[in-house]
């Protein structure tokens, strides 16, 4: 297949994350002849960070596979819905949300993130009770012993120094119409996800409809097997 007539890949991180988290999987398309675009996800509200994420997918000649990880799952479920150019959707550990849930919700109280005492999960910033514009920053706890799981030690500090936060209102805000009814999806499940559990991800992914793969990786599996994960984002291409 000549690379002309493949689609573009657009791949939008979570929160705690920027776009350097899919380096390995942008070489490994890279080498197999993909175009790819690896965008900031502002992390502000899920609206606007949907919104953000739409209009770049609007600039995009021809057609487009589009892949989050994490919360970039809720984005792309709303950046996407009615775009013509968007040809299959990819959730690796992400949330494939319906229309009026919100990421905190879907994780469900088996989440990392569910913790009674939200103090003990995150840093707030400024520091108080949290408003819709609260940054939240993962504690170093967090990430070493639940977030960053099947990382080595230095790239888990790295992970804690480099962390992006996500505001509050983004994780809180509620979904719109879902882009997966409308569009094929595909769903990379890790098994040893500690903060999307496997279970709810799977239940998203079958209301989804998508065809689903899973491997033995924590909630960065893009990381930890790049390969993996772009196999799953090229079989999507190759539909």
């Amino acid at each position: 297949m000549s690379s002309d007539i493949r689609p573009t890949i657009v791949l939008v991180h979570g929160a705690w994350a920027d776009a350097s988290n899919w380096s390995g999987v942008i070489g490994r398309l890279h080498d197999d002849g993909y175009t790819v675009r690896a965008i900031p996800n502002p992390l502000r509200s899920l609206p606007g960070d949907a919104a953000s994420v739409r209009a770049f997918l609007q600039t995009l000649p021809g057609p487009v596979v589009l892949v989050g990880h994490s919360y970039g799952g809720a984005v792309i479920t709303n950046a996407a819905t009615g775009l013509p150019n968007i040809e299959a959707l990819v959730y690796v550990n992400a949330f494939a949300l319906d229309e009026g849930e919100t990421a905190l919700q879907a994780a469900s109280a088996d989440s990392a993130l569910s913790n009674p005492d939200p103090t003990q999960v995150f840093d707030f910033v400024p520091a108080g009770p949290p408003t819709p514009t609260t940054d939240l920053y993962l504690k170093r706890s967090t990430v070493l012993t639940w977030f960053a799981t099947g990382l080595n030690a230095e790239d888990q500090e790295m992970v804690y120094a480099t962390q992006r936060p996500g505001a509050f209102g983004g994780l809180a805000d509620t979904s719109g119409a879902p882009a997966w009814k409308t569009i094929p999806s595909w769903y990379l499940i890790g098994t040893g996800d500690k903060i999307i559990p496997p279970d709810v991800q799977r239940a998203m992914a079958k209301r989804a409809g998508s065809t689903v793969t899973e491997f033995d990786e924590g909630h960065l599996g893009l990381i930890s097997d790049p390969k993996t994960t772009t196999q799953v984002i090229e079989r999507a291409a190759g539909s």
